[in-house]
């Protein structure tokens, strides 16, 4: 019926509450694990993966093309994760991915520090200077993902349906608020029009990462829009020349012939400055 987002705070209960919720509302929940091997699945290097995976990349790294490569994975993995529906997705900045899906629920999970502390000290058997440096380390990795790859703030209230604070509300008392929320909010036809988006964007990025991984189309910040319809998809990004536009324009017609494609790309002629410069 939905499709459950959650974004937390290390040490807010976030992947406690989404057991709970999953077994509450008979939801699958898709973890850490399950997105990373679908990710090394679609082709990118298990190696490379902690550079990246829910972390500030950086300086270098921020700049090599396995950056995209990582982000162009990462979106097929959770939008074919977010199209078997009744679904719980845990961070990898879900809630952007699947932010056109109207049968979403974002919710974002937090606690005060002095709270998320004594939970780590408890955990892992830490002092308070070690359990702040660790608090310290998390919070820093996720907001520069988050604003790396996506360019959101992951602590901005606006993105979400539902910030809790899991220092004062129970596990149970808060599954039963999103069991509420999931029930009123999202009815059957929010649910069938999401599901319908949700392959349409599925669709365009896999169009994206075979015209970049297996055709070597060389066009900058190449995604694609699709319309309500399905049917109509619309590339984007920089390119150095009309033919390269033109050629992506043939093979995507080749690859999904049931759809109009249109090209909205950018040609700059020196495009490898450009794309240095370009942020």
């Amino acid at each position: 019926m939905a499709v459950i987002t959650i974004t937390r705070q290390i040490a807010a209960r976030g992947d406690e509450i989404a057991v709970a919720l999953a077994e509450r509302l008979n939801y699958k929940f898709i973890d850490r694990k399950t997105i990373e091997k679908k990710i090394v699945e679609l082709g990118f290097s298990e190696k490379k993966l902690p550079k990246y995976d829910e972390r500030k990349p950086g300086f270098f790294a921020n700049l090599t093309k396995d950056r995209d490569e990582y982000l162009n994975y990462l979106q097929v993995a959770v939008l074919d994760a977010a199209s078997q529906d009744n679904v719980i997705l845990i961070g990898r900045g879900a809630f952007v991915i699947l932010q056109k899906l109207v049968s979403l629920v974002p919710l974002k999970f937090y606690a005060d520090d002095s709270v998320r502390v004594r939970r780590l000290q408890e955990e892992f058997g830490i002092d308070e200077k070690h359990a702040l440096a660790k608090i310290a380390e998390s919070d820093t990795n996720r907001k520069g993902f988050h604003r790396s790859f996506f360019d959101v703030d992951n602590d901005d209230p606006r993105n979400f349906l539902l910030t809790v604070n899991t220092g004062v509300l129970s596990i149970p008392t808060v599954t039963t608020m999103v069991e509420d929320l999931v029930k009123n909010h999202v009815t059957p036809r929010m649910s069938e029009e999401g599901c319908s988006m949700c392959r349409n964007l599925l669709k365009t990025q896999r169009l994206v990462n075979t015209l970049i991984f297996d055709y070597n189309v060389n066009i900058n910040y190449l995604h694609a829009d699709v319309d309500e319809t399905g049917k109509i998809i619309t590339l984007q990004g920089v390119a150095d020349s009309h033919a390269v536009v033109e050629h992506a324009v043939t093979l995507s017609a080749k690859i999904l012939p049931d759809c109009v494609i249109k090209s909205a790309v950018s040609v700059v002629q020196d495009s490898k400055k450009f794309h240095i410069g370009f942020n």
